[in-house]
Protein backbone atom coordinates (compact mmCIF):
# COMPACT_ATOMS: atom_id res chain seq x y z
CA UNK A 1 0.00 0.00 0.00
CA UNK A 2 1.25 3.46 -0.84
CA UNK A 3 1.69 6.31 1.63
CA UNK A 4 -1.30 8.67 1.32
CA UNK A 5 0.87 11.55 2.52
CA UNK A 6 3.32 10.92 -0.33
CA UNK A 7 0.46 10.71 -2.84
CA UNK A 8 -0.94 14.05 -1.65
CA UNK A 9 2.42 15.81 -1.77
CA UNK A 10 3.58 14.23 -5.07
CA UNK A 11 0.37 13.56 -6.97
CA UNK A 12 1.59 14.06 -10.54
CA UNK A 13 4.80 12.17 -9.86
CA UNK A 14 2.84 9.19 -8.51
CA UNK A 15 0.55 9.22 -11.56
CA UNK A 16 3.56 9.26 -13.90
CA UNK A 17 5.46 6.52 -12.07
CA UNK A 18 2.41 4.29 -12.06
CA UNK A 19 1.97 5.02 -15.78
CA UNK A 20 5.54 3.77 -16.24
CA UNK A 21 4.28 0.54 -14.70
CA UNK A 22 1.35 0.35 -17.11
CA UNK A 23 -1.27 1.62 -14.66
CA UNK A 24 -3.45 4.60 -15.59
CA UNK A 25 -4.14 5.76 -12.04
CA UNK A 26 -5.25 9.34 -12.56
CA UNK A 27 -8.95 8.72 -11.88
CA UNK A 28 -8.26 6.35 -8.97
CA UNK A 29 -5.87 8.79 -7.33
CA UNK A 30 -8.30 11.69 -7.80
CA UNK A 31 -11.01 9.64 -6.10
CA UNK A 32 -8.62 8.55 -3.32
CA UNK A 33 -7.74 12.17 -2.56
CA UNK A 34 -11.44 13.11 -2.57
CA UNK A 35 -12.28 10.24 -0.21
CA UNK A 36 -9.35 11.07 2.05
CA UNK A 37 -10.60 14.64 2.44
CA UNK A 38 -14.12 13.39 3.07
CA UNK A 39 -13.10 10.80 5.65
CA UNK A 40 -10.89 13.26 7.54
CA UNK A 41 -13.76 15.76 7.63
CA UNK A 42 -16.21 13.12 8.85
CA UNK A 43 -13.81 11.85 11.50
CA UNK A 44 -13.25 15.40 12.75
CA UNK A 45 -16.97 16.11 12.82
CA UNK A 46 -17.74 12.92 14.71
CA UNK A 47 -14.98 13.53 17.23
CA UNK A 48 -16.47 16.98 17.91
CA UNK A 49 -19.95 15.47 18.32
CA UNK A 50 -18.64 12.78 20.67
CA UNK A 51 -16.83 15.42 22.71
CA UNK A 52 -20.09 17.39 22.96
CA UNK A 53 -21.93 14.19 23.92
CA UNK A 54 -19.44 13.52 26.72
CA UNK A 55 -19.67 17.11 27.93
CA UNK A 56 -23.46 17.04 28.06
CA UNK A 57 -23.47 13.60 29.69
CA UNK A 58 -21.19 14.81 32.48
CA UNK A 59 -23.49 17.76 33.20
CA UNK A 60 -26.56 15.61 33.90
CA UNK A 61 -25.75 14.62 37.52
CA UNK A 62 -25.16 18.25 38.48
CA UNK A 63 -28.40 19.39 36.80
CA UNK A 64 -30.33 16.68 38.60
CA UNK A 65 -28.74 17.74 41.90
CA UNK A 66 -29.89 21.31 41.22
CA UNK A 67 -33.42 20.05 40.55
CA UNK A 68 -33.46 21.17 36.94
CA UNK A 69 -35.43 19.46 34.17
CA UNK A 70 -33.07 17.09 32.31
CA UNK A 71 -35.63 15.88 29.75
CA UNK A 72 -34.38 18.35 27.10
CA UNK A 73 -30.85 17.14 27.82
CA UNK A 74 -31.84 13.52 27.19
CA UNK A 75 -33.56 14.56 23.98
CA UNK A 76 -30.37 16.33 22.93
CA UNK A 77 -28.33 13.24 23.83
CA UNK A 78 -30.60 11.03 21.75
CA UNK A 79 -30.28 13.37 18.78
CA UNK A 80 -26.49 13.48 19.13
CA UNK A 81 -26.36 9.69 19.38
CA UNK A 82 -28.41 9.26 16.20
CA UNK A 83 -26.27 11.76 14.31
CA UNK A 84 -23.06 10.02 15.44
CA UNK A 85 -24.47 6.61 14.47
CA UNK A 86 -25.48 7.85 11.01
CA UNK A 87 -22.09 9.48 10.51
CA UNK A 88 -20.33 6.27 11.55
CA UNK A 89 -22.29 4.34 8.94
CA UNK A 90 -21.41 6.87 6.25
CA UNK A 91 -17.77 6.87 7.37
CA UNK A 92 -17.67 3.08 7.17
CA UNK A 93 -18.74 3.19 3.52
CA UNK A 94 -16.16 5.87 2.73
CA UNK A 95 -13.43 3.89 4.52
CA UNK A 96 -14.26 0.71 2.57
CA UNK A 97 -14.10 2.46 -0.81
CA UNK A 98 -10.93 4.34 0.20
CA UNK A 99 -9.20 1.17 1.43
CA UNK A 100 -10.17 -0.85 -1.65
CA UNK A 101 -8.81 1.84 -3.98
CA UNK A 102 -5.57 2.13 -1.98
CA UNK A 103 -5.12 -1.65 -2.05
CA UNK A 104 -5.65 -1.66 -5.82
CA UNK A 105 -2.72 0.67 -6.51
CA UNK A 106 0.53 -1.14 -7.38
CA UNK A 107 3.83 -0.15 -5.84
CA UNK A 108 5.66 2.86 -7.25
CA UNK A 109 8.56 1.71 -9.44
CA UNK A 110 11.93 3.17 -8.52
CA UNK A 111 12.85 6.34 -10.38
CA UNK A 112 15.74 4.77 -12.31
CA UNK A 113 13.68 2.02 -13.95
CA UNK A 114 12.87 2.29 -17.62
CA UNK A 115 9.14 2.57 -18.37
CA UNK A 116 7.33 -0.17 -20.25
CA UNK A 117 7.57 -3.95 -20.30
CA UNK A 118 9.96 -6.76 -21.24
CA UNK A 119 11.14 -4.95 -24.34
CA UNK A 120 12.91 -2.44 -22.05
CA UNK A 121 14.51 -4.95 -19.69
CA UNK A 122 18.23 -4.27 -19.41
CA UNK A 123 20.86 -7.06 -19.16
CA UNK A 124 23.46 -5.77 -16.69
CA UNK A 125 26.12 -8.47 -16.87
CA UNK A 126 26.85 -11.93 -18.23
CA UNK A 127 28.61 -14.80 -16.49
CA UNK A 128 30.55 -17.46 -18.36
CA UNK A 129 30.13 -18.43 -22.00
CA UNK A 130 27.34 -20.36 -23.76
CA UNK A 131 28.05 -24.08 -24.03
CA UNK A 132 29.20 -25.30 -27.41
CA UNK A 133 28.82 -28.95 -28.34
CA UNK A 134 30.74 -31.01 -30.88
CA UNK A 135 27.74 -33.34 -31.15
CA UNK A 136 23.98 -32.91 -31.63
CA UNK A 137 22.73 -32.06 -28.11
CA UNK A 138 19.43 -33.34 -26.74
CA UNK A 139 16.78 -31.27 -25.02
CA UNK A 140 16.13 -31.73 -21.30
CA UNK A 141 12.87 -33.64 -21.82
CA UNK A 142 14.61 -36.39 -23.81
CA UNK A 143 17.63 -36.42 -21.50
CA UNK A 144 15.53 -36.70 -18.35
CA UNK A 145 13.40 -39.41 -19.91
CA UNK A 146 16.35 -41.42 -21.26
CA UNK A 147 18.17 -41.26 -17.91
CA UNK A 148 15.04 -42.09 -15.90
CA UNK A 149 15.22 -38.81 -13.96
CA UNK A 150 11.71 -37.57 -14.63
CA UNK A 151 8.48 -39.46 -15.31
CA UNK A 152 6.36 -37.01 -17.28
CA UNK A 153 3.76 -39.56 -18.38
CA UNK A 154 2.84 -40.74 -14.90
CA UNK A 155 2.96 -37.19 -13.51
CA UNK A 156 0.27 -36.28 -16.03
CA UNK A 157 -1.65 -39.44 -15.16
CA UNK A 158 -1.69 -38.50 -11.48
CA UNK A 159 -2.50 -34.80 -11.76
CA UNK A 160 -2.81 -33.66 -15.38
CA UNK A 161 -0.70 -31.36 -17.54
CA UNK A 162 1.89 -29.25 -15.76
CA UNK A 163 2.94 -31.95 -13.28
CA UNK A 164 5.81 -34.46 -13.26
CA UNK A 165 7.45 -37.03 -11.00
CA UNK A 166 11.10 -37.07 -9.95
CA UNK A 167 12.45 -40.62 -9.88
CA UNK A 168 15.64 -42.29 -8.72
CA UNK A 169 18.67 -40.16 -9.48
CA UNK A 170 16.33 -37.37 -10.63
CA UNK A 171 14.74 -37.19 -7.18
CA UNK A 172 18.20 -37.28 -5.59
CA UNK A 173 19.45 -34.51 -7.92
CA UNK A 174 16.45 -32.35 -6.98
CA UNK A 175 17.11 -32.97 -3.27
CA UNK A 176 20.82 -32.24 -3.75
CA UNK A 177 19.98 -28.85 -5.24
CA UNK A 178 17.73 -27.98 -2.31
CA UNK A 179 20.40 -29.05 0.18
CA UNK A 180 23.02 -26.96 -1.64
CA UNK A 181 20.78 -23.90 -1.47
CA UNK A 182 19.80 -24.34 2.18
CA UNK A 183 23.34 -25.13 3.38
CA UNK A 184 24.70 -22.06 1.60
CA UNK A 185 22.07 -19.73 3.08
CA UNK A 186 22.50 -21.07 6.60
CA UNK A 187 26.24 -20.54 6.24
CA UNK A 188 25.49 -16.92 5.32
CA UNK A 189 23.52 -16.34 8.52
CA UNK A 190 19.94 -16.85 7.33
CA UNK A 191 17.40 -18.52 9.61
CA UNK A 192 15.67 -21.57 8.14
CA UNK A 193 11.89 -21.41 8.61
CA UNK A 194 9.51 -24.18 7.55
CA UNK A 195 6.16 -22.48 6.99
CA UNK A 196 2.63 -23.86 6.47
CA UNK A 197 1.78 -24.60 2.86
CA UNK A 198 -1.82 -23.48 3.42
CA UNK A 199 -2.23 -19.78 4.23
CA UNK A 200 -4.98 -17.40 5.29
CA UNK A 201 -6.19 -14.50 3.14
CA UNK A 202 -4.26 -11.93 5.20
CA UNK A 203 -0.95 -13.38 3.98
CA UNK A 204 -1.84 -12.79 0.34
CA UNK A 205 -3.12 -9.30 1.20
CA UNK A 206 0.12 -8.39 2.99
CA UNK A 207 2.27 -9.71 0.14
CA UNK A 208 0.26 -7.61 -2.32
CA UNK A 209 -1.06 -10.59 -4.28
CA UNK A 210 -4.64 -10.01 -3.08
CA UNK A 211 -7.17 -8.82 -3.89
CA UNK A 212 -6.15 -8.34 -7.55
CA UNK A 213 -4.47 -11.72 -8.13
CA UNK A 214 -6.66 -13.87 -5.88
CA UNK A 215 -7.61 -16.07 -8.86
CA UNK A 216 -3.98 -17.03 -9.51
CA UNK A 217 -3.79 -19.31 -6.46
CA UNK A 218 -5.41 -22.61 -5.56
CA UNK A 219 -8.14 -22.07 -2.96
CA UNK A 220 -9.15 -24.89 -0.63
CA UNK A 221 -12.77 -25.83 -0.12
CA UNK A 222 -13.65 -25.15 3.50
CA UNK A 223 -16.72 -25.22 5.70
CA UNK A 224 -18.58 -21.94 6.16
CA UNK A 225 -17.33 -21.55 9.74
CA UNK A 226 -13.72 -22.45 8.82
CA UNK A 227 -10.97 -20.02 7.93
CA UNK A 228 -10.53 -19.73 4.16
CA UNK A 229 -7.10 -20.93 2.99
CA UNK A 230 -5.07 -21.13 -0.21
CA UNK A 231 -1.98 -23.09 -1.27
CA UNK A 232 1.03 -20.82 -1.14
CA UNK A 233 2.34 -19.68 -4.56
CA UNK A 234 5.76 -18.91 -3.03
CA UNK A 235 7.25 -18.96 0.47
CA UNK A 236 7.54 -15.17 0.21
CA UNK A 237 3.78 -14.98 0.83
CA UNK A 238 4.29 -16.59 4.22
CA UNK A 239 7.64 -15.07 5.18
CA UNK A 240 6.63 -11.44 4.53
CA UNK A 241 3.63 -11.96 6.81
CA UNK A 242 5.60 -13.43 9.71
CA UNK A 243 5.71 -10.07 11.51
CA UNK A 244 2.29 -8.82 10.45
CA UNK A 245 0.83 -6.40 13.04
CA UNK A 246 4.10 -6.37 14.99
CA UNK A 247 6.46 -3.60 16.11
CA UNK A 248 10.07 -4.81 16.11
CA UNK A 249 12.96 -3.13 17.86
CA UNK A 250 15.70 -1.54 15.80
CA UNK A 251 18.06 -4.19 17.21
CA UNK A 252 15.83 -6.88 15.67
CA UNK A 253 16.78 -5.71 12.16
CA UNK A 254 17.75 -6.97 9.74
CA UNK A 255 15.78 -10.19 9.89
CA UNK A 256 17.01 -12.73 7.33
CA UNK A 257 14.89 -15.79 6.58
CA UNK A 258 14.93 -18.69 4.14
CA UNK A 259 12.28 -21.31 3.59
CA UNK A 260 11.96 -24.37 1.42
CA UNK A 261 8.46 -25.08 0.09
CA UNK A 262 6.74 -26.54 -2.90
CA UNK A 263 4.99 -23.70 -4.75
CA UNK A 264 1.57 -23.92 -6.36
CA UNK A 265 0.58 -21.70 -9.31
CA UNK A 266 -2.63 -21.74 -11.33
CA UNK A 267 -1.30 -19.50 -14.09
CA UNK A 268 1.78 -21.67 -14.54
CA UNK A 269 -0.06 -23.96 -16.94
CA UNK A 270 -0.25 -21.29 -19.65
CA UNK A 271 2.44 -22.87 -21.76
CA UNK A 272 4.36 -21.35 -24.60
CA UNK A 273 5.49 -23.59 -27.42
CA UNK A 274 9.11 -23.61 -26.20
CA UNK A 275 8.29 -24.26 -22.54
CA UNK A 276 8.17 -28.02 -22.35
CA UNK A 277 8.81 -30.49 -19.59
CA UNK A 278 9.68 -28.87 -16.27
CA UNK A 279 10.26 -25.29 -17.38
CA UNK A 280 6.74 -24.26 -16.38
CA UNK A 281 4.37 -26.17 -14.12
CA UNK A 282 1.65 -25.93 -11.52
CA UNK A 283 3.91 -27.23 -8.71
CA UNK A 284 7.64 -26.74 -8.26
CA UNK A 285 10.22 -26.59 -5.48
CA UNK A 286 11.92 -23.42 -4.34
CA UNK A 287 14.07 -22.01 -1.57
CA UNK A 288 13.07 -18.39 -0.90
CA UNK A 289 15.07 -15.61 0.78
CA UNK A 290 13.34 -12.74 2.61
CA UNK A 291 14.76 -9.79 4.53
CA UNK A 292 13.20 -7.19 6.81
CA UNK A 293 15.38 -4.08 7.04
CA UNK A 294 15.44 -0.44 8.09
CA UNK A 295 14.62 1.86 5.15
CA UNK A 296 18.17 3.16 4.84
CA UNK A 297 19.54 -0.40 4.62
CA UNK A 298 17.26 -1.84 1.95
CA UNK A 299 19.42 -0.91 -1.06
CA UNK A 300 22.40 -2.72 0.46
CA UNK A 301 20.16 -5.68 1.32
CA UNK A 302 18.97 -5.78 -2.30
CA UNK A 303 22.56 -5.87 -3.56
CA UNK A 304 23.30 -8.67 -1.09
CA UNK A 305 20.35 -10.76 -2.26
CA UNK A 306 21.29 -10.30 -5.93
CA UNK A 307 24.86 -11.32 -5.12
CA UNK A 308 23.67 -14.42 -3.26
CA UNK A 309 21.45 -15.54 -6.14
CA UNK A 310 24.28 -14.97 -8.62
CA UNK A 311 26.71 -16.92 -6.43
CA UNK A 312 24.36 -19.90 -6.19
CA UNK A 313 23.95 -20.07 -9.97
CA UNK A 314 27.64 -19.43 -10.58
CA UNK A 315 28.51 -22.22 -8.14
CA UNK A 316 26.68 -24.64 -10.41
CA UNK A 317 28.95 -23.63 -13.30
CA UNK A 318 26.26 -22.08 -15.48
CA UNK A 319 26.35 -19.46 -18.17
CA UNK A 320 23.74 -16.87 -17.12
CA UNK A 321 22.94 -13.18 -17.00
CA UNK A 322 21.52 -10.62 -14.55
CA UNK A 323 18.72 -8.46 -15.93
CA UNK A 324 17.25 -5.22 -14.55
CA UNK A 325 13.51 -5.29 -15.19
CA UNK A 326 11.64 -2.36 -16.67
CA UNK A 327 8.89 -0.83 -14.53
CA UNK A 328 5.97 -2.68 -16.11
CA UNK A 329 7.72 -6.06 -15.94
CA UNK A 330 8.14 -5.76 -12.15
CA UNK A 331 5.30 -7.38 -10.21
CA UNK A 332 2.62 -5.15 -8.75
CA UNK A 333 4.11 -5.23 -5.23
CA UNK A 334 7.69 -4.45 -6.15
CA UNK A 335 9.60 -1.20 -6.58
CA UNK A 336 12.49 -2.87 -8.41
CA UNK A 337 13.45 -6.36 -9.56
CA UNK A 338 16.54 -8.02 -11.00
CA UNK A 339 16.14 -11.43 -12.66
CA UNK A 340 18.86 -14.05 -12.84
CA UNK A 341 18.36 -15.77 -16.19
CA UNK A 342 19.99 -19.05 -17.07
CA UNK A 343 20.80 -20.27 -20.56
CA UNK A 344 18.91 -23.39 -21.67
CA UNK A 345 20.50 -24.51 -24.95
CA UNK A 346 17.47 -26.24 -26.50
CA UNK A 347 15.45 -23.03 -26.20
CA UNK A 348 18.27 -20.91 -27.58
CA UNK A 349 17.52 -18.33 -24.91
CA UNK A 350 17.40 -17.45 -21.23
CA UNK A 351 14.88 -18.42 -18.56
CA UNK A 352 14.49 -16.73 -15.17
CA UNK A 353 15.61 -18.89 -12.23
CA UNK A 354 15.63 -16.16 -9.59
CA UNK A 355 13.86 -12.85 -9.12
CA UNK A 356 15.25 -10.51 -6.47
CA UNK A 357 12.92 -7.68 -5.51
CA UNK A 358 12.62 -4.74 -3.14
CA UNK A 359 9.07 -3.89 -2.04
CA UNK A 360 10.33 -0.97 0.08
CA UNK A 361 7.52 -0.18 2.60
CA UNK A 362 4.64 -1.30 0.33
CA UNK A 363 4.10 -4.71 1.95
CA UNK A 364 4.87 -3.36 5.42
CA UNK A 365 2.05 -0.81 5.15
CA UNK A 366 -0.38 -3.52 4.07
CA UNK A 367 0.67 -5.77 6.96
CA UNK A 368 1.42 -3.05 9.55
CA UNK A 369 4.99 -4.30 10.04
CA UNK A 370 6.99 -1.64 11.89
CA UNK A 371 9.99 -1.01 14.09
CA UNK A 372 10.83 1.46 16.85
CA UNK A 373 13.74 3.80 16.11
CA UNK A 374 16.07 3.81 19.13
CA UNK A 375 17.31 7.39 18.78
CA UNK A 376 13.85 8.99 18.47
CA UNK A 377 11.36 6.43 19.72
CA UNK A 378 9.52 6.94 16.43
CA UNK A 379 7.56 4.02 14.95
CA UNK A 380 8.46 3.47 11.27
CA UNK A 381 7.61 0.92 8.60
CA UNK A 382 10.23 -1.70 7.76
CA UNK A 383 11.29 -2.48 4.21
CA UNK A 384 10.80 -6.02 2.87
CA UNK A 385 12.83 -7.75 0.18
CA UNK A 386 12.71 -11.21 -1.33
CA UNK A 387 14.68 -13.37 -3.72
CA UNK A 388 14.50 -16.89 -5.10
CA UNK A 389 17.40 -18.86 -3.81
CA UNK A 390 16.60 -20.79 -6.04
CA UNK A 391 13.70 -22.40 -7.92
CA UNK A 392 14.70 -25.87 -9.17
CA UNK A 393 12.31 -26.44 -12.08
CA UNK A 394 14.58 -24.57 -14.51
CA UNK A 395 17.88 -25.32 -12.78
CA UNK A 396 17.59 -29.07 -13.29
CA UNK A 397 16.80 -28.77 -17.04
CA UNK A 398 19.77 -26.42 -17.41
CA UNK A 399 22.06 -28.86 -15.59
CA UNK A 400 21.21 -31.77 -17.86
CA UNK A 401 21.35 -29.68 -21.05
CA UNK A 402 24.52 -27.69 -20.33
CA UNK A 403 26.37 -30.67 -18.81
CA UNK A 404 25.33 -33.42 -21.24
CA UNK A 405 27.93 -35.60 -22.91
CA UNK A 406 27.93 -37.26 -26.33
CA UNK A 407 27.06 -40.65 -24.79
CA UNK A 408 23.90 -39.24 -23.17
CA UNK A 409 25.36 -38.99 -19.67
CA UNK A 410 25.36 -35.80 -17.58
CA UNK A 411 28.26 -34.42 -15.54
CA UNK A 412 27.22 -33.50 -11.99
CA UNK A 413 28.21 -29.97 -10.88
CA UNK A 414 31.02 -30.19 -8.35
CA UNK A 415 29.04 -28.53 -5.53
CA UNK A 416 26.39 -31.28 -5.76
CA UNK A 417 28.67 -34.29 -5.80
CA UNK A 418 28.89 -34.63 -2.01
CA UNK A 419 25.09 -34.97 -1.89
CA UNK A 420 24.82 -37.42 -4.80
CA UNK A 421 27.97 -39.45 -4.24
CA UNK A 422 28.84 -39.50 -7.93
CA UNK A 423 30.42 -37.34 -10.63
CA UNK A 424 28.32 -38.47 -13.60
CA UNK A 425 24.68 -39.49 -14.10
CA UNK A 426 24.31 -42.15 -16.76
CA UNK A 427 21.99 -44.92 -17.79
CA UNK A 428 21.98 -47.96 -15.53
Amino acid sequence: MLDIKYIKENTEECIQRLANKGKDAREDIARILELDTERRSMISENEALKAEQNKVSKSIPQLKKEGKDVAPIFAQMKELSETIKNNDEKLKGVEIEYTNLMLSLPNLPDMDLKPGGKENNEPLKYFGEPHKFDFEPKNHVDLCTDLGLIDYKRGTKLSGNGFWIYRGMGARLEWALLNYFVDTHIGDGYELVLVPHMLGYECGLTAGQFPKFADDVYWLETAEDERRRFMLPTAETALVALHRDEILTEADLPRKYISYTPCFRREAGSYRADERGMVRGHQFNKVEMVQYTKPEDSDDAFAELVGKAEALVSGLGFHFRTVKLAAEDCSASMARTYDIEIHIPSMDGYKEVSSVSNARDYQARRGQMRFKRESTGKIEFVHTLNGSGLATSRILPAIVEQNQQADGSVIVPEVLRKYLGCDVIKKD
